[in-house]
């Protein structure tokens, strides 16, 4: 299996820090998954805008985690298919799916052969969300990936962090990384994300940053065709302790504070 381009030490770090946090993640208050089965959406409101009406058509999202973020795909209304590398990670989307009754195809595949894995299927729309590129170290050979999974005429859609904000300190906005960066930022912390008091064993890992022009250039050189480009300033997740919750569950800037990209969202099109 192809991984990362021969740095599959990489790999198998971030792979086994994620397959030890499913359990995590799944008991936990951060994904609320009982609330997700009485109906919940983790969909966010600028996404179902940009994508529209999904119904009917075929989705895959690729890095996918748990599942939670397909499977709100597929309450309204898409015929979905998740991928990841932990298998850990698939085995707690397909017994979420099968929680909710909702049929959905899950597949553990690294994301650089998801193609292989998909059996070279093409989707309307591929979807990648929230805390996912920053996992991988070749944006351009990700860009190649999803564009070929793109069925013509459908979409590739990014909802993502904005790269900016990896440049700060995390308790303030001390600029303390590089914003471009080829070497991986490597990362030996206890906890996860969903819960900073986790005890956990497996917390080497290694992200990179791609910066916006990167990503944007790499999605148009794969064959793909910009339709848009919008940055938020809510995000899902408390980047900063100091960020404000709303009554939508997002978090923000405070009143007062210099306004800051904290998201991204893309869509871009093969030609039919």
């Amino acid at each position: 299996m192809r991984v990362y381009r021969g740095v599959s030490a990489y790999f198998d770090a971030n792979r086994a820090m994620w397959d030890e946090r499913v359990p995590i993640h799944v008991d936990g208050e951060f994904y609320d998954l009982e609330g997700f089965v009485r109906g919940g959406s983790s969909n966010l409101p600028f996404e179902v805008e940009e994508l529209g009406d999904v119904t009917g058509r075929s989705l895959v999202h690729l890095q996918c985690h748990i599942g939670k973020d397909t499977l709100s795909w597929a309450r309204r209304g898409a015929r979905v298919t998740g991928l990841d590398f932990s298998a850990p990670a698939i085995e707690a989307a397909r017994a979420l799916a099968e929680r909710i009754g909702i049929e959905a195809d899950f597949v553990v595949s690294d994301l650089y052969d998801a193609p292989e894995a998909l059996g070279h299927r093409t989707f309307d729309i591929v979807y990648t969300g929230r805390g996912a590129l920053n996992w991988l170290p070749d944006i351009d050979r990700w860009a190649q990936v999803a564009a070929s999974l793109v069925s013509p005429g459908g979409v590739l859609y990014v909802s993502e962090f904005h790269p900016f904000t990896h440049v700060f300190a995390d308790d303030d906005l001390t600029v303390v990384y590089d914003y471009f960066h080829d070497e991986p930022v490597v990362w030996d912390e206890p906890g996860t994300y969903a819960d900073l008091t986790a005890k956990t064993v497996n917390n080497r890992c290694y992200e990179w940053n791609h910066g916006l022009g990167a990503v944007v250039s790499a999605i148009i050189g794969a064959g793909l065709q910009l339709e848009l480009l919008h940055e938020q300033d809510v995000s899902e997740f408390p980047r900063w302790p100091w960020l404000v919750i709303g009554e939508d569950g997002r978090y923000r800037l405070p009143a007062g504070t210099p306004s800051l990209p904290l998201m991204y969202s893309l869509r871009a099109r093969r030609p039919a």
